[in-house]
């Protein structure tokens, strides 16, 4: 039963992750076009301003609705947006390489994002959830001295 309830519970995170994905891409994507052929703006501006309008609607997705960490200190806050932002200049650097490599022999932007999604579907999930938004351990109590804990053993009892 246990498994049952952690296989529900993974197949719902992953749809929400998804989810998520999806906004981070369409915002992107809409972005893109809006930059592109609205604004006219040349395709190196437009590709890294859309990256970055859609990585940041996807880091509050992530952060607080798939990966649930609403209460936490901004310490912890700050910390995970470094992880996150890191983890999005490696995924730009390769998103560039993707979507301008593709670009460079023939296929459209816009299909070549397609083709880039697809691969950080998987790499994303992996990166996340093992090091983005992995869930700390909560820190030990510290304990007292057992003494405190007795009546007998404190002077004003006696």
């Amino acid at each position: 039963m246990a498994k049952q309830g952690k296989t529900k519970k993974f197949i719902i995170q992953f749809t929400e992750y998804m989810i998520g994905g999806g906004a981070w891409f369409w915002v992107g994507y809409g972005a893109f076009a809006f930059m592109d052929k609205v604004l006219h703006i040349p395709f190196w501006p437009t590709k890294i301003s859309s990256y970055i309008i859609g990585a940041s609607v996807n880091f509050l997705l992530q952060r607080f609705w798939v990966f649930k960490q609403k209460n936490h200190t901004k310490k912890q806050l700050g910390d995970s947006a470094k992880r996150y932002y890191s983890l999005m200049f490696v995924n730009f650097v390769l998103d560039q390489a993707i979507v301008g490599g593709l670009r460079a022999v023939g296929i459209t932007p816009y299909i070549g994002q397609f083709i880039s999604s697809g691969f950080f579907t998987v790499w994303n999930w992996l990166w996340y959830s093992m090091w983005v938004f992995k869930k700390s351990k909560p820190s030990p109590r510290k304990q007292h001295s057992p003494a405190l804990h007795h009546r007998k053993n404190l002077s004003f009892y006696r």
